[in-house]
């Protein structure tokens, strides 16, 4: 067990299999079990499903967006509700981004209730942004961020740092990098509620001497992030390109805390991140793509509107436990309900992606207790790679 930074926080590292790993991340609102998924809840909300739905797929922390809940219901409204997690009736831990990735996103982009002014300019002392929703001002400083998560009231807040584009040229990295760090000491020495853990983020695109350098440097700040997280990554790199650099620098992060990777996202992506020593993901593609019609299964991705489902008897796959597959519902219920514009057919994809990654989580941790991870993954790519070429 490590030596918590913040009250109530710890990590116990449970079983090793190469760089994979399983533990437990200790938190005030209940243990976490490692590698773990955490869904993606933008609005307070992982769409389209409630939080005890959630909760039986195995999460056991859910993501807010800082950015979007500062501008709509509010941090103070939020706090006034008993933060995030009284308000939603989440019952387990929570996690906040910081903003960062939403000045990513919105970089280059002119807002259309403010002129032609882009949504987001950042300096040295953090980002301002025009909201989408209005075109009100708001301004995000290191400090800034820290205050907001707090009263936001989640269990583990994420520092602000600046995310360059895949493909960024080195001087652009570099800097982000340099920024990254001095808002990192200022996010360390900002007033934050007890028992709110901080979490750094490794910057450095590609260049892994890079990213090394900057886990090495964030992991000797004081008085110490309780955890490392790797941005930057899946926002325009070649996918192959991702995997190498996860392989060289995601192990080197600190083994006394927990690694997260930020943002990323399919099922093979967390099967390679698992096997170079990441603990913690979240992503909105399971639920996303549930939106957008499609299932994920271990034989690949079912999009439900193809009229090859239109009369399809079978459950999304068989061998799947989730309530849509065990329930009996068929693909063509499910592609009449999709084409008819029925909101159920959105919870009961949903349902079903992310009792997926609950599944996968499941099942590394089971094969890295039992020295048997790289046989696990080989499965799972292999079956998936099966069932895209049929």
């Amino acid at each position: 067990m490590t030596t918590p930074r913040t009250k109530g926080f710890a990590l116990r590292v449970v079983s090793t299999d190469g760089h994979a790993r399983t533990g437990v991340l200790v938190t005030p609102h209940g243990e976490v079990p490692l590698p773990t998924f955490m869904p993606v809840g933008t609005q307070g909300s992982v769409k389209t499903l409630t939080p005890d739905e959630v909760a039986a797929t195995g999460a056991r922390v859910v993501l807010g967006n800082t950015y979007h809940l500062m501008l709509r219901p509010g941090a103070e409204t939020v706090a006034a509700l008993g933060g995030l997690r009284t308000m939603t009736r989440w019952p387990h831990a929570t996690l906040t981004d910081s903003g960062g990735f939403q000045a990513f996103s919105l970089a280059g982009k002119l807002g259309t209730r403010s002129g032609e002014k882009p949504l987001v300019t950042g300096s040295d002392d953090g980002f301002t942004f025009r909201s989408h929703l209005d075109g009100s001002r708001w301004h995000l400083s290191p400090e800034e961020a820290v205050r907001i998560q707090g009263l936001l009231g989640a269990d583990i807040q994420m520092q602000l740092d600046v995310c360059p584009p895949g493909g960024a040229e080195p001087s652009v990295v570099d800097a982000a990098v340099a920024r990254t760090t001095r808002w990192a000491r200022r996010a360390l020495v900002a007033p934050r509620p007890e028992g709110q853990a901080l979490f750094g983020i490794v910057q450095g695109g590609m260049n892994v001497a890079l990213r090394r350098a900057h886990a090495e440097e964030l992991a000797a700040l004081e008085p110490g992030f309780d955890g490392l997280a790797l941005g930057g990554f899946s926002v325009g790199e070649p996918i192959e390109r991702m995997y190498e650099t996860l392989a060289e620098v995601a192990h080197a992060l600190d083994p006394e805390r927990p690694r997260y990777l930020m943002g990323v996202g399919t099922p093979r992506d967390l099967l390679e991140a698992i096997e170079h020593g990441v603990d913690m993901f979240d992503c909105a593609l399971p639920t996303r793509n549930a939106r957008n019609g499609q299932a994920l299964t271990r034989s690949g991705r079912i999009v439900i509107k193809q009229a090859r489902y239109k009369d399809d008897p079978s459950p999304i796959d068989p061998d799947c436990a989730c309530t849509t597959c065990r329930g009996g519902y068929s693909r063509a219920y499910l592609r009449h309900l999709f084409m008819a514009g029925e909101i159920l057919v959105l919870r009961l994809l949903s349902l079903h992606n992310l009792h997926l990654y609950g599944e996968l989580t499941r099942g590394a941790r089971a094969a890295i207790e039992a020295k048997s991870y790289a046989a696990f993954k080989r499965e799972w790519i292999e079956q998936a790679s099966a069932g895209n070429s049929s």
